[in-house]
């Protein structure tokens, strides 16, 4: 499953781990994805979003109903 976000859109980000004698290797920082069940009032449903931890609070600041609403005029199935 992909690691990305369906409020920011938070995808994973790349680089390396340097270890003590300064050997460099490829590594992946995955955003902190969590699977969370909201009430959307508008639609009358459950909806279940995978979201980042900045995705949940953007979902508190503007609200669930707006955040699906843009959601779904992107195209992506709630």
């Amino acid at each position: 499953m992909s690691a990305v976000c369906q409020v920011l859109g938070t995808s994973p980000g790349f680089g390396r781990s340097i270890s003590h004698s300064h050997v460099r290797t490829r590594r992946r920082f995955d955003p902190n994805i969590q699977h969370k069940r909201y009430w959307v009032p508008s639609l009358g449903r459950h909806v279940r979003l995978r979201v980042s931890a900045q995705g949940i609070r953007t979902i508190d600041r503007r609200g669930i109903d707006a955040v699906v609403a843009r959601i779904i005029a992107r195209g992506e199935k709630v």
